[in-house]
């Protein structure tokens, strides 16, 4: 009788050390499962501080038209009639002749405000996210110009195809909540 009640101990004691480990993995999925429903969505965004305008956002998109596009901080802007981000460096004249301008698309569109100042202006839907005006402007002007990922057009894809070849790993998750990254630093011409 002794080994009959030995045995049945010791399934008893396995059958109960089973059902624990069940109930802790079922806690433990409960718990990562709970964490998950409450964190916070991400998106991808550019850091404007960090980018180098390498022009890798308008030809590695999975879209046909890059989800990047120009954005202007206008408090920054010197609304000069020789824009940098809108003229070639060396312009024939300072007119809106397309031989002047650095944008391929035209996307930037020169509004005449009182002499000698200019407003510019770029109509996203023919930004192709070049970030040529962003290089002219942030060589040679005040940065007012930089790239950022529009949410309306990203299809947030899991392993963004233009992070993976940002050469300054200017790409990042940031909270949807609070979903582009404005420019901070001043630039140091």
């Amino acid at each position: 009788m002794a080994e009959g009640e030995n045995s049945k101990g010791r399934r008893e004691f396995i059958n109960g050390g089973l059902r624990g480990a069940m109930l802790m993995g079922f806690g433990a999925l409960t718990g990562l499962l709970l964490d998950r429903g409450q964190a916070e969505d991400t998106v991808w965004q550019i850091d404007p501080d960090l980018c180098t305008q390498c022009g890798n956002c308008a030809t590695y998109c999975v879209l046909e038209q890059s989800a990047v596009k120009c954005v202007h901080a206008y408090v920054m802007c010197g609304y000069c009639d020789l824009c940098t981000s809108y003229f070639e460096p060396q312009p024939n004249a300072l007119n809106t002749g397309a031989e002047n301008q650095l944008c391929p698309t035209g996307a930037i569109r020169r509004t005449f405000v009182e002499d000698p100042y200019y407003q510019y202006t770029i109509d996203e839907s023919l930004c192709i996210g070049c970030a040529k005006c962003v290089k002219g402007c942030t060589t040679f002007g005040n940065g007012s110009m930089f790239l950022q990922v529009r949410h309306d057009r990203c299809l947030n894809c899991n392993e963004c195809s233009i992070a993976k070849v940002c050469p300054s790993r200017a790409f990042r998750r940031v909270p949807a909540s609070q979903p582009y990254l404005l420019k901070v630093k001043p630039h140091a011409g």
